[in-house]
């Protein structure tokens, strides 16, 4: 259950680095920083409400929201077979990025490294991935975990460059409200699929970074989103940034 985890004042995501290579969510009732504290009292609090917030999503035997996998033949691979995994955490005043390097990821036929890069910034609930191949091979994939009876919402930008998927409802360990979005670049990405577990965007071959946002919007937030219509007009208004500056400040 070790990994990495990034916040800024608004949301806090961990990846777990094991065979899933899944990104959780950790929802925030505060503002304050709350990762380094977590867990500390018992393995599985964060698990429960606490003063700070708490771990909400549940990811099982997806990739969580906006991590990596690969699909092939139908099924999502994850990491079973990967010769080293080093990661590295870089802050500054204006961003956090966790810095991960997979050499000899094996899936399929093919072995290649994997540069991966999380960056989050203050005021913000978006993380940026930046992710490069050493290889371009097919079905690199990202996604956001599916629950039964939470659609998927989709739409493109004006200038048709870039676009979401995106899910709101009922979809935490609580239960309790909580939006999930991914902001991709049309041209990246091969085609959406509907796997087992995830909703999936599959890039086209590349050894180019392909770069993309996801974030968590929980209801529980201080001053946060409570209802679909506003999940919908905020996830809307970042699409039209994407629109018109080719990124998300």
């Amino acid at each position: 259950d070790l990994g990495p985890g990034w916040e800024s004042n608004k949301v806090g995501y961990r990846l777990y680095l094991d065979w899933r290579n899944a990104i959780d969510i950790f929802g925030k009732t505060t503002e304050e920083i709350i990762l380094p504290k977590v867990g500390q009292d018992n393995f599985d609090s964060y698990h429960e409400m606490n003063d700070w917030g708490m771990d909400i999503l549940k990811a099982g035997k997806s990739m969580g929201i906006g991590s990596i996998g690969r699909y092939l033949d139908g099924k999502v691979l994850h990491f079973e077979n990967v010769d080293q995994t080093n990661a590295k955490i870089e802050n500054t005043n204006s961003s956090s990025s966790v810095n991960i390097d997979y050499k000899e990821w094996k899936t399929g036929n093919d072995k290649i490294n994997l540069h991966s890069k999380l960056t989050i910034t203050p005021n913000h609930r978006y993380t940026k991935h930046d992710v490069t191949p050493s290889k371009a091979i097919e079905g690199i994939a990202t996604g956001i975990v599916k629950f039964d009876n939470i659609e998927l919402t989709k739409k493109t930008s004006e200038n048709k460059k870039w676009a979401y998927i995106s899910t709101y409802g009922e979809q935490t360990l609580v239960p309790d409200k909580l939006g999930m979005a991914l902001f991709y670049k049309t041209d990246e990405v091969a085609q959406a699929v509907e796997g087992t577990d995830d909703h999936l965007l599959v890039f086209k071959p590349t050894t180019n970074t392909i770069s993309y946002y996801f974030l968590g919007a929980w209801e529980k937030e201080k001053d946060g989103i409570t209802n679909k219509e506003d999940f919908t007009n905020y996830i809307n208004s970042l699409l039209e940034q994407l629109n018109k500056n080719n990124q998300l400040n």
